[in-house]
């Protein structure tokens, strides 16, 4: 936890540093339990936990900080369905509660769909994966950092 004003208690010093040193363009994914993120970490991004909690609690609060890029389609992307869990049917509740979160946070976009080995690439290139207690399937979400503009920035006192 920590213990600034202003910032969400959900928010670790790890998950703050890497939110804080990530440039324009670069992503974060936030992973769900079944994600091998261990794996994932060892091609090169950072590997943060955030064991227990649940990826749209964890969203909003990164979204108080993190901007999303404006420039691209769209700055979030979900684990698209194999074909198998695509003709049995199987829902994703999970990924309305991640479009609303945006969208209140000023995302119109819709969430992109990325093919399941094609996940696991970007994810290899990402800044950082955060390794939560997500238990929804096909819970993962990637997000990429948008820029500040010049009047977004605090002044201290």
């Amino acid at each position: 936890m920590v213990a600034l004003k202003g910032i969400p208690a959900l928010l670790s010093p790890e998950l703050l540093y890497a939110l804080a040193r990530m440039g324009h363009g670069d992503e974060i994914v936030l992973a769900d339990v079944n994600f091998p993120t261990s794996s994932v970490c060892r091609c090169g991004p950072e590997e943060i936990r955030a064991d227990g909690l649940g990826i749209p609690q964890l969203l909003e609060a990164v979204l108080t900080l993190l901007p999303l890029d404006t420039y691209v389609e769209s700055p979030a992307a979900v684990m698209e369905l194999v074909p198998s869990d695509r003709e049995r049917g199987l829902q994703t509740p999970v990924w309305t509660s991640y479009q609303s979160i945006l969208l209140q946070a000023g995302c119109t976009s819709s969430l992109t769909a990325i093919e399941r080995f094609e996940f696991y690439e970007r994810a290899k290139k990402a800044f950082a994966v955060v390794a939560t207690g997500e238990t929804a399937l096909y819970g993962n979400l990637i997000l990429k950092k948008g820029v500040l503009a010049p009047g977004a920035l605090s002044q201290a006192c």
